[in-house]
């Protein structure tokens, strides 16, 4: 597994962030791009959070043009976390320990390895930009002191496998496995991609609970639907969460 899936590359010493870079590159940018960065000096993860990105970790982010509608878009968060998968079990050769976590995590042995963070700018303009943000736990994770009491503790891969893949030898096994999702996508739809996923799923038929804003939710993990919502059942019947914090 090597190239980069027709996408090209762009390698930097240290940036701000990966997206943010993105951004400020993607009107010059011919095609798909990857960017990777040895250090972010401001990195990010999901509702504005700062996310540790010591060198040796992996800090990423491909940007893309999609014409499409912005929930459309959106579903390539799933694209993004199989293609993780993926490259996690094509580096390791351990299928068994890497897990989907709803909403856009990869858990492995049960503990969060990687986050995918999507921003767009002007989806439904002539200029479309979508920066799919991925962050690995290589060799380094934050302590669990540093997440929310009832969160997934962060790991590594290095702590988990004793393996240590440079952050480009983690792209070099990414990129391709993402551009075969982003073809399956493109050419059949949500609908494989669903499959895929919900075949990984963490916790899948199990409890877990829900948080949106202010309401906690608590059910069972029942599916995702053909729009990437979670379906929970509750005691009052099924319901559909379009964006959540997950617990386990």
């Amino acid at each position: 597994m090597s190239g980069d899936g027709g996408a090209g590359r762009i390698t930097l010493p240290e940036i701000d962030s990966t997206n943010a870079e993105g951004f400020r590159r993607a009107a010059s940018l011919p095609g798909p791009t990857w960017i990777l960065a040895g250090v972010q000096t401001a990195g990010r993860g999901r509702r504005a959070r700062p996310w540790s990105s010591p060198m040796g970790n992996f800090h990423g982010t491909l940007v893309l043009k999609p014409h499409e509608p912005p929930e459309t878009v959106a579903l390539r968060s799933f694209a993004a976390a199989l293609a993780l998968r993926d490259a996690f079990v094509h580096l390791t050769g351990l299928p068994d320990s890497f897990a989907l976590k709803w909403p856009n995590d990869v858990l492995c042995n049960g503990g969060k390895i990687a986050g995918i963070l999507l921003e767009s700018q002007g989806l439904n303009g002539p200029a479309p930009i979508l920066c799919i943000g991925i962050g690995v736990n290589l060799i380094a994770a934050p302590d669990a002191s540093q997440v929310e009491a009832g969160a997934v503790a962060p790991v590594s891969l290095l702590t988990e496998t004793g393996l240590r893949p440079t952050p480009q030898a983690f792209l070099d096994a990414l990129a391709p496995a993402y551009a075969r999702w982003e073809a399956i996508f493109t050419s059949e739809g949500f609908a494989p991609l669903r499959a895929a996923w919900l075949s990984h799923a963490a916790r899948l038929g199990q409890p877990i609970r829900a948080r949106t804003g202010t309401e906690t939710r608590e059910g069972t993990f029942e599916t995702i639907d053909a729009t990437g919502n979670l379906i929970l059942r509750t005691a009052h019947g099924p319901v559909a969460i379009p964006a959540a914090e997950v617990f386990f």
